[in-house]
């Protein structure tokens, strides 16, 4: 239950949402692939990577017609952090691809370059989805929301 004078935790700056919304839908012009970012501060009994694909299927993303949409998801006063892929992206990029993904934008957080980090991800799923599933003007729409998604 939230009272009237308590203060909803803003995440990140109006400007840094801006700069990873952009980073999204940068990452989304090569490809018909999609990239959502899910953002929250704890992520209590239950590992990072379980927790992204319980969101990922509550966000509905797993109904994307080639399976390709990606997930970023974050909690932050956990430390916690996962990438997850639908099963046509996964097919093609293999779980190792999901580590490397994850070690590189937890190095970025450790250098406490968070916005960083997040965009270093982005961008590397969008390269990965424009490899495997490329932008075609004639059949490509944009099938999932580019904004972030702020949990509890």
């Amino acid at each position: 239950m939230r009272f009237p004078w308590q203060k909803k935790k803003e995440f990140f700056t109006a400007e840094e949402q801006q700069q990873l919304v952009a980073a999204i839908q940068k990452a989304e012009q090569r490809t018909s692939g999609e990239v959502r970012l899910f953002i929250e501060s704890r992520c209590r009994f239950v590992n990072a990577v379980d927790r992204a694909a319980e969101i990922f299927a509550s966000l509905q993303m797993d109904k994307t017609e080639a399976r390709n949409a990606t997930l970023v998801y974050l909690a932050t006063d956990d430390k916690q952090a996962a990438v997850f892929g639908d099963a046509g992206i996964h097919q093609k990029v293999g779980e190792d691809y999901w580590k490397d993904v994850v070690e590189k934008m937890l190095f970025q957080f450790r250098q406490e370059k968070l916005i960083d980090g997040i965009c270093t991800a982005i961008t590397q799923l969008g390269e990965a989805l424009a490899e495997h599933f490329p932008y075609n003007k004639d059949t490509d729409k944009n099938e999932l929301p580019d904004e972030i998604v702020f949990g509890r």
